[in-house]
Order: structure tokens, then sequence, then C-alpha cells
């Protein structure tokens, strides 16, 4: 059973932790199952957020009566102390706890700092100090805003998308966090589901002894998966080599991890998934992709306003208007060719 600690917390967890955000799209008692089943076969680090709707409430309700016994990581996106204050007494309510393990500022376009003019960060230092947050985190998808966080030498752990298609900037991310004592939490270690080898992605992970995978979780064939790997991790070896190689040549360049943070479009586009349409029939059942509710869903994108918006705020900095045409006419073309 592999273990990791997130620097200088002195957090020690399985090296396996359980993503909440896919348990806000099922219902409470399927994801408190789950959730409790993650935890009977080992899991004891759950990550969830204030955004993720009903998440932290699900979480609370999980581990009601044995918080002792797990750490939760939860985030606020808030842009002001008093919006704070408001987020996270709700998250305390929502996880019926008095204190969060490690509490971390979401996505932010910036980086928190003491006298910056937000009060953000002194806010986070009073909460410390009460005992409400017992650790302070950050989330990030901009490289430079993660890269900020860590140099500063503010935060005790960052959590930022990390999978076996990261560039070299992103591995001296991680290499540079261990220096500096922080903790590393990797979102999207699957790439937003563009990932389907599951096995490659741990064994992949595994190389990083300062890296805490999370796996957003909604199915439970999902979590056995992952707590498979508890007794028997994937080793890496040429089979899974290859599978990491035809992965990094596919998915190089620009193409869209489904993170959200481009939503909500005006017209109602769904961004998140209509601009990496494409790609997703290719690596999965593509039956799901091409039903009519979801040929009425890429239809939309005929409605683009061509404002920008979903360009402006992509973490990535894509093209997004340009990547949702691309993935309609790729779409098109795949319909030409089908029978319905």
């Amino acid at each position: 059973m592999a273990k990791v600690t997130l620097g200088k917390t002195g957090i020690t967890v399985e090296k396996n932790a359980f993503g909440a955000l896919p348990i806000q799209r099922i219902s409470r008692q399927e994801a408190v199952g789950l959730l409790r089943k993650a935890y009977d076969s080992g899991v004891t680090f759950f990550d969830t957020a204030r955004w993720y709707t009903d998440s932290e409430e699900k979480v609370g309700e999980a581990f009601a009566g044995m918080r002792e016994k797990v750490y939760i990581a939860t985030k606020t996106g808030a842009s002001n102390a008093e919006d704070f204050w408001k987020d996270l007494e709700t998250s305390l309510h929502n996880l019926q706890t008095d204190y969060i393990d490690i509490y971390q500022f979401h996505n932010p376009a910036f980086c928190p700092k003491p006298g910056d003019g937000t009060g953000l960060y002194e806010a986070m230092l009073e909460a410390r100090t009460r005992g409400k947050v017992r650790h302070i985190g950050i989330t990030n998808h901009r490289l430079n805003v993660a890269m900020e966080a860590v140099e500063s030498g503010l935060y005790e752990t960052l959590q930022f998308p990390f999978c076996y298609l990261a560039t070299e900037k992103d591995i001296e991310l991680v290499n540079r966090t261990a220096e500096k004592g922080m903790g590393f939490i990797a979102m999207k270690a699957l790439s937003g589901g563009l990932i389907t080898n599951s096995a490659a992605a741990y064994a992949y992970l595994a190389r990083f002894d300062n890296v805490l995978p999370i796996w957003g979780v909604q199915r439970e064939s999902e979590l056995d998966a992952f707590l498979s790997y508890i007794q028997c991790p994937p080793v890496m070896n040429e089979e899974l080599e290859a599978v990491i190689a035809h992965d990094r040549q596919e998915l190089s360049g620009n193409f869209c991890r489904g993170c959200g943070y481009c939503m909500p479009c005006p017209v109602g586009i769904e961004i998140n998934n209509m601009a990496r349409m494409s790609l997703l029939i290719r690596r999965s059942p593509s039956q799901a992709q091409l039903t009519p509710q979801a040929q009425e869903k890429m239809h939309k994108i005929k409605e683009c306003l061509h404002c920008g918006k979903c360009k402006s705020k992509c973490p990535y900095g894509l093209d997004t208007p340009t990547l949702l045409e691309k993935n309609y006419q790729d779409y098109l073309e795949i319909l030409a060719g089908k029978e319905y």
C-alpha cells in the first residue's frame, strides 16, 4: 500500500484520493455509498468544493460521526473577505464539521497574498488561527499563477492538473513543490475523461513520490478500478509505455481539458464538452455522443455569438470558438457516415 505525505502539512494518506466533483451528478444515497466504500477500502483523503453544488453535503453525510478518521479538502471561489467567510461557514455546515483539513482558494486568476487589497489571504490566516482551517492551499489551471504560489512560500499545498500528458514545465512545477516542502495534489489525472487507461495513468503518477492523485468518481465500477490498485498497483511496463506514447501523440497540442472555466455560455453552448467532442467520440464508446440529445447540444454551436468570453476565460489560452467550430464540422462528418 503506497503512501504519500503532503509536504509540511504532515498529512500522510494512501496514494489514492477521492475527487468528489462527479458525485454531484448522482443521488445522495449513491454518493454516500461510494464515499463510504472508498473509506472502508483504505481511502482517507476526500476533495470537494463549494462550487460543486451538493457535493459537500454528500461528503458531510458520509462521514458524520467519524470526522477525525478522514481528511477533507474543500475550496472557496470568493473574491473578497466577506464572501470568504460566507463560503467557509457554509462549507463547515455542509460538511458537518468544525474544521477543514485543507482549505483552498479555487482557481483564482491571481495568487492571493497579504496586502493585495482583497483581504483573502488575511481572512485565510485568521480562519487558521481560529482553528476552522488547518492548512492553506490553492488550486489553479494557470501555470504562471501556480508557480507564483509555490515561490511565494504562502501555501502548504498546490492542486494542479497533472497526468501523463504533462509538459516539461508541469513536471518542473511538481519538482519545485517538492523542493519547497509543499504538497502536490494532482487533479485531472485522467485529463477530464480523455485518458481511458487508468492503469497507465496510475503507473505514471506513481513515479512522483510527492504527488497525491485525486480520482473523480461517479460510478462504482470506476471506484472499484482505483481500489484494486491499492493492493495491486500497476507497474510501468512496455505495454503501458506504448499506451502513453500513443496518447501523447494523439492529444498533443491544443485540446480542451473540459475544466469548465469558460462557462456559462451566453447562448447555452455546453462548451466544456462540445469543444472536445471529436476526441470523446474517438476515445470512448461513441453511442452516448451521437444520441438526439447530444446532437441537439452540438447544433447549438451554430448559435455562437463569437463574443470571445469563453476564449478570454480559458486558463489554457485556447482559441475556444475555433475549437468549437472544428469539433462541429468533425461531428457533422461523423453523422453523415451514420445511419439513423
